[in-house]
């Protein structure tokens, strides 16, 4: 009773794929070219901001501001230098405002002010206490695109000697500026360490340069692909710069995970004597329905992001939505049309011969099979199930252990301290920080619409002088029916006085409407708006996740373990972004300087994508677990052979995607350094932990109660369902009877 001898069985679908395999990869090639141009310059499109939420009190305060009052915040910071002079020498302060005037005389230029030229309240925060630097203020228009055309213009006139004094750069524009270079420099870096350590890593997995170069393939048409959708969606709505890390790192490695599972299936199916059109055929039917629902269950978690309305954390949705379905796309539809075209070639360049000793194997002429090469697996899955209550509980333990710095999480924005210390920004904001009196553009803006007469605003900034934390109040500016004040808070711009005041500001009566912008304000509405979502998307997730995995199934059991596991892995990478990145442990080795704090919207970004990679590598290996349960119906024995079959292929994905990770972790940005070391650090912990010890021990447990199932469900499941074994559950049941059977008959 094999299959090998049974009559070739060729899909709907693998005709379709198959019937013309050199026209298909020719459509790809000629797709991929188009895409090359839809995406060109796609990186000068994005945007490095998006942290804020576009319907909050802030940041309608924000543009009501900038619309009447535009010298109200300046994003733009020239640091004037007068080395051992003082700012107050007269040659010194007719060079500064000399410079202050062609500033303003800039196009794309408004409200320029300067400590040589402000009202006496307002010059003081503008002098540096030693009184040896001083700033220019002023603000750049347009959106992030325009405000980079005028900064590259601008720079070359300004920043540099003039005369008696040395010019530096600073202001959020120039932050986010230099951010936005950067990253593009890091990305193409990152690449290119991956790419061919990528590479290296497929050949000693496969063994075959051929096979090796069809993951890379994959990635290659998915980055490029998802580069020319980023491109498109620019149109249309604001993308963030840091998606194109996302795009690269899970192009790579989700093209990897789909590329190793089928090539490993249909290398299988040949080692088992089928010939190359039957041997995709069941692929398809068997691995490639894997990789669907595996790209369905990733792109739910990443699909969650589009709940919030942040465009930082939408901008990964749509990046990680497009990298993933073209990366299944193209593992589906041109994957199996090079298969085709390979047939046994496929195990050219065979590089095992080199290394390993032994007769080869009569069906494919390779040193071992599938079966021989996981043996180690299978000893694994037979201690961790002989001693279920001690891994369960050990493992779970450890991981909890390693979670727990996350309870001491304090939620920050995104400044200049993303940068590199070198970053001539970054250095203009820690002089700002640590030299000028009250953290000069730290301050709160109270917007006062309505109109009011000079004693009810002199009355309303007496009630605010008033509340606890305040260094000091300036204004009002009066135009029209609009009025600001600025309230400068102790402390930090972002500590928590400074979010408490935000909190009074907004309760403070007054006889006029009022609403409070600045940094500590935008924080505090973005962490509510990620607070009002958050149980939203937790929920959508779960739910389809918990869908998708009966669908998988049939098991009422195994999604709710999926689900609680999956969470479970995600521990220690947070646990280690606290202790690494908020409290600074190994930031001189690693090379970032710790704000103290975590941005608030990466511990979103980061759980979406890690759970989403956390059940594509679940979904690998239920799905053997599952196909061996229904030829057998021996639960320990399915859970020990998917362990056997997967095991290594789950491992050699996690390592290569953590290898990718961690190239995109060298960026120079603290952002990007801890998206990509975090992912590396969670999609280990959940190959080499959760895959290898947890699930099995949980799943001998739970035993055959693992595969429970009311009838209504179980019913649901024999019509809808999917799973990676060939057939039908009747045929199933009708093959464990088959053996039993035979079984009887050769006693």
């Amino acid at each position: 009773m094999t299959e090998v001898n049974s009559p070739p069985r060729v899909g709907g679908w693998t005709r379709l794929v198959t019937a013309r395999p050199r026209l298909s990869l020719l459509a790809a090639l000629v797709l991929t070219a188009l895409a090359v141009l839809a995406g060109g310059g796609v990186a000068d499109r994005l945007g490095s901001g998006g942290w804020e939420d576009p319907d909050a009190e802030s940041t309608y305060a924000t543009k009501a501001l900038e619309r009447e009052f535009p010298a109200s915040q300046p994003n733009f910071l020239l640091l004037v230098d007068a080395g051992r002079a003082s700012v107050d020498d007269p040659a010194v302060a007719a060079e500064a405002e000399r410079i202050a005037e062609r500033l303003a005389r800039e196009k794309g230029v408004i409200g320029v002010g300067s400590y040589w030229q402000a009202e006496p309240s307002a010059a003081a925060a503008l002098r540096a206490k030693d009184g040896h630097e001083a700033l220019i203020a002023a603000r750049l228009t347009g959106d992030e695109t325009a405000m980079g055309e005028t900064l590259d213009r601008i720079l070359p006139s300004f920043r540099g000697t003039h005369g008696p004094v040395e010019v530096k750069v600073g202001g959020m524009v120039a932050v986010r500026h230099e951010m936005q270079t950067i990253i593009q420099e890091d990305l193409t870096r990152a690449e290119v360490i991956a790419l061919p350590v990528t590479l290296v890593l497929l050949v000693m997995v496969f063994g075959s340069a051929v096979a090796a170069l069809l993951p890379l393939g994959i990635g290659i048409v998915a980055i490029l692909g998802t580069n020319a959708v980023l491109r498109g969606l620019t149109e249309f709505t604001d993308v963030s710069i840091f998606a194109m890390n996302l795009t690269t790192a899970l192009g790579l490695g989700l093209a990897v995970d789909y590329a190793l599972f089928i090539v490993r299936r249909y290398r299988e199916e040949l080692s088992r004597g089928a010939e190359p059109l039957t041997a995709v055929g069941t692929t398809l039917r068997t691995a490639g329905r894997t990789v669907l629902f595996s790209a369905l269950t990733v792109a739910v978690s990443l699909a969650a992001m589009l709940l919030f309305p942040q465009y930082f954390l939408r901008s990964f949705a749509y990046a990680g939505i497009a990298v993933v379905l073209l990366a299944a796309a193209a593992a589906l539809i041109l994957l199996p049309a090079a298969l085709v075209l390979l047939g046994h070639r496929v195990n050219a360049l065979d590089l095992r011969k080199l290394f390993r000793r032994g007769r080869p194997s009569k069906a494919t002429g390779t040193p071992g099979t599938a079966e021989e090469e996981g043996t180690g697996w299978a000893r694994t899955a037979s201690l961790v199930m002989r001693r279920a209550p001690f891994f369960a509980l050990g493992t779970t333990a450890v991981l909890v252990l390693l979670g727990l710095p996350f309870l001491g999480v304090k939620f920050g924005t995104a400044d200049d301290r993303q940068l590199p210390s070198s970053a001539e920004s970054h250095v203009v904001q820690q002089h700002i920080r640590e030299g000028f009196p009250g953290s000069p553009g730290g301050g709160l803006e109270v917007l006062a619409e309505g109109g009011a007469t000079k004693a009810q605003y002199t009355a309303y900034k007496q009630r605010i002088t008033a509340l606890p934390d305040v260094l000091r109040v300036e204004g009002p500016l009066v135009k029209g029916d609009s009025a600001y004040f600025t309230v400068q808070p102790e402390g930090e711009p972002v500590d928590d006085p400074a979010q408490r005041l935000v909190g009074e500001l907004r309760e403070t009566d007054a006889p006029f409407d009022t609403e409070v912008t600045g940094t500590a304000a935008v924080l505090v509405d973005s962490k509510d708006a990620i607070a009002e979502q958050l149980p939203w998307a937790a929920a959508f997730i779960a739910i389809v996740t918990l869908l998708l995995v009966f669908l998988l199934t049939g098991s009422v059991l195994i999604p709710l373990q999926a689900v609680v596991l999956n969470a479970l892995s995600l521990t220690a990478m947070f646990g280690a972004v606290v202790w690494v990145f908020q409290d600074g442990h190994l930031s001189g080795l690693l090379g970032f300087t710790s704000p103290g704090s975590i941005e608030t919207t990466l511990p979103v970004l980061m759980f979406c994508v890690a759970f989403g990679l956390s059940m594509d590598y679940g979904v690998f290996l239920l799905s053997r677990i599952k196909e061996e349960y229904d030829h057998t119906g021996d639960h320990q024995q399915a859970v020990r052979h998917g362990l056997q079959r997967t095991g290594g292929l789950i491992t050699a994905a996690a390592v290569i995607l953590a290898v990718v990770m961690v190239a995109i972790g060298t960026s120079r940005v603290t952002n990007t350094k801890m998206l990509g070391l975090g992912i590396a650090l969670a999609v280990l912990m959940d190959a080499m932990i959760i895959r290898s010890l947890l699930v099995p021990a949980v799943m001998r447990l739970t035993g055959r109660a693992t595969w429970w199932a009311p009838g209504p469900l179980r019913r649901l499941h024999q019509r809808f369902g999917l799973s990676e074994g060939d057939g039908s559950a009747e045929a199933s049941a009708t093959r464990v009877k088959e053996e039993e059977r035979d079984k009887v008959t050769q006693g």
